[in-house]
């Protein structure tokens, strides 16, 4: 018998993404809404403390994978692992975050338990004891609506969209045994970020440049680290090597839901607002009246981004 909610938490070199408290935030009203309860499953290595971190998010039971093939994500690792853990468990549902992560992960999980899959969800709820999940297609144009069937139920849902709420309970935690062959793929080498970079796909605030920077990104960056947001880019900047594909927002980049979305500089091609066109609110400065990128904007600025910027950093920084 199918019963319980379960999460698959997400960690990089021991400290959980915001999306995996999301997905176990989200977890827990699913598992409250299901009369059933939550587990939230937790891999990596040397990872044994960092999974108390989850538990005034409401998960009835963690369980702990901790083994030193799983201290880098690897696709064939990691889906042995959680196939594995949900076999034995059956849960009803079970979540994870739509990261580039996620995403692969949720894709092979699916394929190895005959799982049906909703990906990048923004809302779920239940109807008639039956899951329906709400997901951007067609450039974020269209949301549709998407009926699970069969069990279990598997949903990756998007950043920045379900909400953070603590739930204190008591709370069970289980160490996995781990038994996996060595993997057939291996990292031969990591470039990771310096400094306190904000993840692009988790910021509340993402400030993002285009053609029309010219290639200078101080205003924007400024700006961005006052807010203590992200800086992103349209594909043409990436394209003309203004900044890497790693900020890339858009349909062959990044999607992302922050809090405010500023485009700066961006005519807003269909490419482009695939990427965010989720955001709470968008504010759109451009020269050009008749960009596209105002009919999508919350609030427009027409003007010089080269003026305009510095103005608002000026006057920001006198109530921040």
């Amino acid at each position: 018998m199918t019963q319980g909610v379960f999460v698959i938490c997400e960690q990089r070199d021991g400290a959980f993404r915001k999306i995996s408290f999301e997905a176990v935030s989200e977890g827990r009203r699913l598992a409250d809404d299901l009369n059933t309860g939550l587990t939230a499953l937790v891999l990596g290595d040397g990872i044994a403390d960092l999974a108390g971190e989850l538990e005034k998010y409401g998960p009835d039971t963690i369980l702990v994978a901790n083994d030193p093939v799983l201290g880098d994500y690897l696709t064939e690792p990691y889906t042995t692992v959680c196939a594995d853990a949900i076999s034995s468990r059956h849960p009803e549902v079970v979540l994870t975050g739509a990261s580039a992560q996620g995403k692969d992960l949720a894709a092979r999980l699916a394929a190895r338990l005959d799982a049906a899959l909703a990906m990048d969800v923004i809302a779920i709820r239940l109807n008639d004891g039956r899951l329906t999940c709400t997901r951007p297609m067609s450039g974020g144009k269209i949301l549709a609506d998407v009926t699970l069937e069969g069990s279990p139920q598997m949903v990756a849902i998007r950043s920045n969209v379900m909400p953070i709420a603590e739930s204190s309970r008591t709370v069970t935690t289980e160490a996995l045994v781990v038994t996996i062959d060595p993997p057939g793929s291996h990292i031969i080498d990591k470039k990771v970020d310096a400094g306190d970079k904000v993840e692009l796909t988790e910021a509340a605030v993402v400030i993002s440049g285009g053609r029309g920077t010219g290639g200078d990104y101080a205003a924007i960056e400024e700006l961005a680290a006052l807010l203590k947001g992200a800086v992103g880019a349209s594909r043409s900047a990436v394209d003309e090597g203004w900044r890497p594909h790693s900020d890339q927002v858009g349909q062959t980049g990044k999607v992302v839901s922050p809090n405010l979305y500023m485009a700066c500089g961006i005519s807003g091609a269909i490419q482009h607002l695939a990427g965010m066109s989720t955001s709470k609110n968008i504010v759109a400065v451009n020269k050009d009246p008749e960009a596209p990128i105002f009919a999508k904007a919350d609030y427009g600025i027409i003007g010089d981004l080269f003026e305009v910027i510095p103005e608002l950093t000026k006057a920001l920084r006198e109530h921040v």
